[in-house]
């Protein structure tokens, strides 16, 4: 059972950095479990504000539903008492309800609800799947906004009035005017998560909208350095901020930008660079080119040692 009702989750998960391990897999793709725990408990013994296991990072639209909640159930053993786990839900409205009802079964704390499956979809629509999995489960739900599920201030609203259990919204868009009509409609009604990839980038203005928080990729293997991140936006430190974009972010996100479906793969090289060794990254997505790995390694090496 949860030990955090939705309403403490809203508020634990805006109080730090979001972390989104990814999954291990071996040579031949299967899930290394082992090594996977191992990873939680790791990343675990820094102060986040919460673990979303199989999400983005954790490739969750190449898991099976059943490898969906092993990985969860891993997650939840493996973290600390205090730290919450939520578990994703996706692809159409009934199987979204059955990956709830199984981040449950697994110890999740909350659920991250990703866009329906393929098909595109209006305002009414999005609502009445949002509704329908908030209906369905008990736990604390976080609904995530991009490419064909991006959600209006107006619907936000409306699910926030439906909806008890609904506790967030995680951006994956990166609208500017969208972001600030939405916070100035709910203000602290839900909590505001920045969804970006390599979300660093998009943190310092984000917080001028009151987004408090965000999911850092990076924190997988470079954790020191996204919690000191982390702590300069929060106080504002500009030219902190500025100078750990230029020496290592921006860099980094030219890396992985060079190919579509790296946003994974370069976390995973990351891992391999600092000696937490992930596995490859499942098809469709593709790992890192040697002459990228490369790359990458040179730009950790550069980086002190205090936040290496």
């Amino acid at each position: 059972m949860t030990s955090f009702a939705p309403a403490e989750l809203g508020r634990r998960i805006g109080s730090g950095l979001l972390s989104f391990p990814v999954t291990h897999f071996r040579d031949d793709l299967s899930f290394d479990e082992d090594a996977y725990r191992e990873h939680v408990a790791r990343l675990a013994e820094y102060d986040v504000g919460g673990l979303f296991a199989a999400g983005g990072t954790g490739e969750f639209f190449s898991l099976t539903p059943a490898e969906v909640e092993r990985v969860v159930a891993a997650a939840t053993g493996s973290a600390p008492d205090g730290t919450p786990v939520l578990a994703p839900a996706g692809y159409g409205t009934a199987t979204a309800i059955e990956l709830a009802a199984a981040a449950e079964r697994a110890g999740a704390d909350g659920v991250l609800l990703f866009p329906p499956y393929l098909t595109e979809a209006c305002q009414e629509g999005l609502a009445r799947h949002v509704e329908a999995v908030c209906r369905a489960t008990s736990l604390g739900v976080v609904v995530y906004g991009r490419a064909n599920a991006v959600y209006s201030a107006d619907t936000l609203a409306r699910l926030a009035d439906s909806c008890p259990n609904l506790i967030g919204y995680k951006d994956g868009v990166g609208d500017i005017d969208t972001m600030t009509r939405i916070h100035a409609r709910l203000g602290e009604r839900l909590t505001h998560i920045g969804g970006l990839p390599t979300a660093e980038t998009f943190a310092l203005p984000y917080l001028q909208l009151g987004v408090t928080t965000y999911s850092s990729a990076i924190f997988n293997f470079l954790p020191a350095f996204a919690l000191d991140f982390y702590g300069a936006v929060r106080e504002r430190r500009h030219a902190e901020v500025t100078r750990m974009l230029t020496d290592f972010v921006l860099p980094y996100t030219e890396i992985r930008n060079r190919q579509a479906g790296y946003a994974v793969g370069i976390v995973k090289a990351g891992m391999t660079v600092t000696g937490h060794g992930a596995g490859p990254v499942r098809p469709p997505l593709t790992d890192l080119a040697p002459r990228e790995l490369d790359e990458l390694t040179a730009l950790i090496a550069g980086l002190p040692a205090a936040t290496a």
